[in-house]
């Protein structure tokens, strides 16, 4: 998994690129907090266009930092989903949590 992050006054955009499961997953989880341990956003958007596939282990990944987001008051946001990763959001009930912009 690659990333890379753009920031704008109170917002961050993550893009991902690669698979999202159980292989990437700590690393993951360690980029997007250091992401939120290093600054306060109002809105972390996570730019999914590079991301070819992503498993439960993904789901659990995005619970965690969705957790992590929304007790410091901030919103988590998706975009730019596949077919695959949409119908993952779709079945899992992610979407009634996380936003797609």
């Amino acid at each position: 998994m690659e990333f890379s992050s753009t920031t704008n006054r109170d917002e961050v955009i993550v893009n991902l690129s690669g698979e999202l499961d159980e292989k990437s997953a700590a690393q993951t989880r360690e980029y997007l907090d250091k992401q939120l341990r290093d600054h306060r956003y109002n809105r972390v958007i996570l730019d999914f266009h590079g991301v070819s596939f992503m498993d439960s282990t993904g789901i659990g990944v995005l619970l965690g930092r969705y957790k992590k987001i929304t007790e410091n008051g901030a919103e988590l946001c998706v975009r730019n989903l596949n077919k695959q990763i949409d119908k993952v959001f779709r079945i899992s009930g992610l979407y009634q949590i996380i936003k797609a912009v």
